[in-house]
């Protein structure tokens, strides 16, 4: 946990630049931080996405996870809406991961494997 002096030690303000970024202190404008970290987290997917059905934390209802597609956040939610329209159920993307409501592993496979992606089962 961040003290009370790390918290109110940076700049947050200036009349000169508005408001800045508390990670890179830059200008809001040209602040680069999520450019950079969705960058990162392209680079180290391996061009495998793999389908998982998983219920743990969810109280029970299992929902279907997509994980390992390289695309940046925007193209990867319209994935998203495209595929829960396909399965004709919710669902949310978290993190570059999307998660379908429901087991929909096969007709997810079945979609994805058609869009050319290389996609395999994960998990039980």
């Amino acid at each position: 946990m961040a003290s009370l002096q790390d918290q109110l030690g940076g700049l947050v303000y200036s009349t000169e630049h508005g408001d800045t970024c508390p990670h890179c202190r830059e200008a809001l404008a040209q602040c680069r931080c999520d450019a950079l970290e969705e960058q990162q987290r392209l680079e180290a997917l391996d061009g495998i996405v793999r389908i998982r059905r998983e219920t743990s934390g969810r109280k029970g209802k299992g929902v279907t996870t997509l994980t390992g597609i390289a695309l940046p956040d925007e193209e990867l939610k319209a994935l998203a809406k495209r595929l829960k329209k396909r399965c004709g159920t919710g669902g949310a993307v978290k993190n570059g991961i999307i998660e379908i409501q429901g087991d929909h592993r096969d007709t997810l496979y079945q979609a994805l494997s058609d869009l050319g992606y290389t996609v395999k089962h994960a998990g039980g």
